[in-house]
């Protein structure tokens, strides 16, 4: 029986376990990411534990993220990660310089390799078959400091394509119609890998789109073949010596089927506010729409841009819409100009941005009071733009060009009457400029950490304790996402080195009075529904939680990057073992739990608590090692500890 390329990629990289679905394994990691949302903390973590410098074959810090400059907080924190790269051996990617999925695409992925990365799009990479996962900040710090990544086995989910994309559709749709048959949730506990002959009709940077949202089916990651094309993006990249063929076998076996006929697709919207509210654009055609964004994170390649430039040429944008681009990288901004792209851009009236996540991640381009945005991101989570009760659509670029030219929701292949389909491919040779990273030096002996006024010491916490009587502090319903637990934007994001600080923020969209109350209450627990803590990796929707005294989550289910994040952090993410126990508890009740540690220790699964008289069984589904990092306070105090036992 053959093997398919997910678990090839596994096995050459297992350290620790068995390839079966649910059991703990641990996988040696070759390319680590950070960008500046996520690094500040992931040094200071990575600074505690002492280690002199990463040992990973390639480790790439990017600031991306936290661009505008509205006082000195980012500024010094900027300076901070650029020397801490320096001190550590990290390739650093200056301001301005892209957003890391596009740019690791670019000039550092190679086939076959597996990443780490604290950003939860870090799949993006699939588009040069590496096997790329998101996790938090602490463990992307472990990883660079030598350790395995430890999770649980995923299932492995074959999605066969076959045909061929009509004009106007792209690989955008693609994932959106994934998503409209899976939902946000369908892709839990799995690796998604794209075969079959449909793979062949996508280049590099569509496959990329594709990895980059399967993070919002809630998998593990995403992996497509190393084949002909992704050897043409390499050599294009003039990087081809890093290219080797990689695939399935032709008799492989999954775990479970999907089959996608790439020619029946049509274009595709997600809806607000989730990203699985998927519909065909027809359906909401006419929709007023004030505000388009293409790039950021996802669709901010040459091809998506390039792409847009052709639609807009001799063509204005719609009076009454703010049209946006946001270029994924220098890199594709250069070479989009060289082809008078730019041009066209600015003729039709849009307004050009530096290359970064920007609005993707709340930092400006907020919409107006009840506007409709429509945005190639990945994600439109309520709020997350910065604007309570927005109404965020997410598409393809071919759907954005198409509202910002009628300035209403349209089909794509209206375009059709204008103009004929762009078709637009990725250069054979790109313009390359690497002035904008700055590689690691061997002797780093005269480099000083500079670290500004903002930056904190990473925060001490207890032990678990051995009774724990803990206040419902809030109760939340289902798909509650690590944006409504920790927001970000301009106003929160400069925090992110700053725990006492950002803990301030957590919940504001949901309830802003509740850092006053988890603080005022000391021992806190947080209720929630299925899929709690979905989308972004932030690890700070559970350090800031647990700073305010948060020592355990009660839910249906958990997203897996969160449920990781808890346990790092020393926070029980606990589960109903009858769901139907969820409505016995409200706000302001107190639960006890006896003899907790006792049970952590021992290796028990259910854990019983007392509700007003009532006992309610919870379930704790963690391994071994995690029992070993919740009893220790953290992973931080696991790791400490043990370096002082070895010592």
């Amino acid at each position: 029986m053959g093997k398919n390329l997910a678990t090839k990629i596994l096995e050459a990289h297992l350290v620790e376990g068995e390839l079966v679905p649910g059991r703990e394994i641990a996988i040696r990691i070759d390319h680590t990411l950070l960008q500046d949302a996520t690094g500040t903390m992931a040094f200071l973590e990575f600074i505690a534990m002492g280690v002199p410098r990463v040992k990973v074959e390639l480790a790439a810090q990017y600031i991306d993220h936290n661009l505008l400059q509205t006082d000195s907080k980012n500024a010094d924190d900027h300076v901070f990660l650029m020397t801490a790269a320096q001190k550590f051996g990290i390739y650093l990617s200056k301001p301005g310089n892209g957003v890391s999925h596009q740019v690791h695409l670019e000039r550092f992925g190679v086939p076959g390799k597996v990443m780490l990365g604290a950003d939860s799009h870090t799949p993006t990479a699939a588009g040069l078959a590496m096997l790329a996962i998101g996790a938090g900040g602490l463990d992307v710090a472990l990883a660079m400091a030598g350790h395995p990544f430890h999770l649980p086995c995923p299932k492995i989910w074959g999605v066969k394509l076959v045909g061929k994309l009509p004009p106007w559709v792209s690989g955008k749709d693609v994932i959106l119609e994934m998503l409209r048959r899976h939902t946000v949730k369908g892709g839990v506990g799995k690796i998604i890998e794209y075969y079959g002959p449909g793979v062949a009709t996508l280049s590099a940077t569509d496959r990329g789109t594709i990895g980059n949202m399967g993070a919002e089916l809630g998998a593990t990651t995403s992996v497509f073949p190393s084949d002909q094309r992704t050897r043409e993006f390499l050599e294009s990249q003039g990087r081809g010596d890093a290219w080797h063929s990689l695939a399935a076998d032709p008799d492989a076996t999954y775990d479970e089927y999907d089959e996608i006929d790439l020619s029946t697709l049509e274009p595709l919207i997600a809806c607000p506010s989730s990203p699985d509210n998927v519909v065909r654009v027809a359906e909401v055609a006419g929709v007023k729409v004030d505000q388009v964004i293409v790039g950021s994170s996802v669709n901010s390649s040459f091809r998506d841009l390039m792409t847009v430039c052709k639609i807009l040429d001799g063509r204005k944008v719609a009076p009454h819409v703010s049209f946006n681009v946001n270029p994924g990288s220098r890199q594709v901004l250069e070479n989009v100009a060289a082809q008078s792209g730019f041009m066209s851009l600015l003729l039709a009236g849009a307004q050009i941005h530096q290359p970064g996540c920007l609005g993707c991640i709340g930092m400006g381009q907020a919409p107006g009071t009840d506007q409709v945005s429509l945005r190639t991101f990945p994600r439109n989570f309520p709020g997350r733009s910065g604007v309570k009760n927005d109404r965020v659509y997410l598409c393809s670029p071919e759907t954005a060009a198409a509202a910002g030219i009628y300035g209403v929701i349209t089909d794509p292949r209206k375009l059709g009457e204008l103009m004929p389909w762009p078709n637009v491919q990725n250069p054979e040779k790109y313009l390359l400029d690497d002035s904008s990273i700055i590689a690691p030096v061997a002797d780093t002996s005269g480099v000083e950490i500079v670290t500004g006024p903002n930056i904190v010491p990473f925060p001490d916490f207890e032990e678990l304790p051995e009774e724990l009587a803990a206040s419902v502090i809030i109760k939340v319903g289902d798909n509650i996402s690590t944006d409504a637990i920790m927001p970000a934007g301009n106003k929160v994001l400069p925090y992110r080195s700053n725990i006492p600080a950002i803990s301030r923020f957590v919940f504001d969209q949901l309830d802003p009075e509740f850092p006053k109350r988890a603080q005022e209450k000391g021992n806190g627990i947080i209720v929630g529904g299925e899929n709690y803590g979905q989308g972004s990796s932030r690890e700070h929707a559970a350090i800031a939680p647990r700073y305010l005294g948060i020592r355990a989550k009660l839910a249906k289910s958990f997203a897996r990057i969160h449920k990781a994040n808890l346990i790092n952090f020393g926070i029980l993410p606990l589960t109903f073992k009858n769901p139907a126990d969820y409505d016995l508890l409200k706000q302001g009740d107190t639960v006890l739990f006896n003899e907790l540690r006792k049970l952590v220790a021992a290796g028990a699964k259910e854990i019983p608590v007392q509700v007003d008289g009532q006992e309610i069984v919870t379930v704790l589904e963690v391994s071994e090692r995690d029992r070993q990092d919740l009893l220790a306070g953290g992973t931080l105090n696991y790791v400490k500890k043990q370096v002082k036992v070895e010592a």
